[in-house]
This record gives structure tokens, sequence and C-alpha cells, in this order.
């Protein structure tokens, strides 16, 4: 059984090293895309089972995001989490308007990280750690 496949739509480099990190530590196929007009291709084509979404971005933002991913049918189910370091108030309500499905505050947390994720995937992925069913290398 493939491992599902996570989306990452993130600018910062450091970030996106330490989300990629640790989604692969725990089996998951990582996606990565740099802007938001290239995580909304990578999206359309590779299906992935959660897009993760910084909301600053380069010349679209991830409000921006968000609301395009959900004109697409094939999208509008998939779980978008925001990832962002706005944490004014509000800032949460913002996000699940624009058609985020939740909303996790940097800096992220690397050890609550995988489990907040792995809450969106479908029950069948429920462990998220292929490793725990032998199948990792």
């Amino acid at each position: 059984m493939n491992p599902p496949a996570i989306l990452i739509i993130e600018d910062n480099e450091q970030n996106l090293y330490l989300m990629r990190f640790l989604l692969e530590q725990h089996g998951y196929r990582v996606l990565t895309a740099m802007d938001g007009r290239e995580g909304i291709e990578l999206a359309l084509q590779a299906h992935p089972a959660v897009i993760l979404l910084d909301i600053q971005l380069p010349s679209m933002d991830g409000y921006a995001v968000a609301r395009e991913l959900r004109t697409h049918a094939e999208l509008r189910a998939t779980p978008i989490v925001a990832v962002t370091s706005y944490a004014m108030p509000g800032d949460r309500e913002k996000c699940l308007a624009a058609g985020a499905t939740d909303y996790i505050e940097k800096p992220i947390d690397p050890d609550a990280f995988v489990g907040q994720i792995r809450a969106h995937l479908p029950d069948i992925c429920a462990t998220g750690d292929t490793r725990e069913e032998g199948t990792h290398p």
C-alpha cells in the first residue's frame, strides 16, 4: 500500500525542511511547492490526501490559494491545513472562511505536528507510520 501523499505549499526553506522531515520520518510521501500557483497545479495533478498551506506566500497569498483550490470539484473534500505565523484574533477564522479545514500556528510543535496532520487522513491511514506495519525499508 502506498503511503498517502501530503502536499506542502511553503516558501520558507527552513519551515519546509522541518515539515517534510517530520512527515517523511512517519512514512508519508511529501510533495512540495514554493508558491501558490505551483501548489495549485501540483494539487490538481497529484490529488494529495492533505494540503499544508502557508498563508504568507509570494504573489498569491494562502487565502487566495485556498479559495482557488476549493473551486475544483476534485479538491473540495481535500483537507487544507493552514500552517501560519498569523496568530492574531480573527486569523484562524479568516483561514477557515477562505476554505481551510484546520489551522496550525508556527512555529510548529515537532512533537504534536504529525498527530495534527494524521487527524485529517482517512481512517485507513490512521497510524500514518508504515514502519509500524513492517513495510518501511
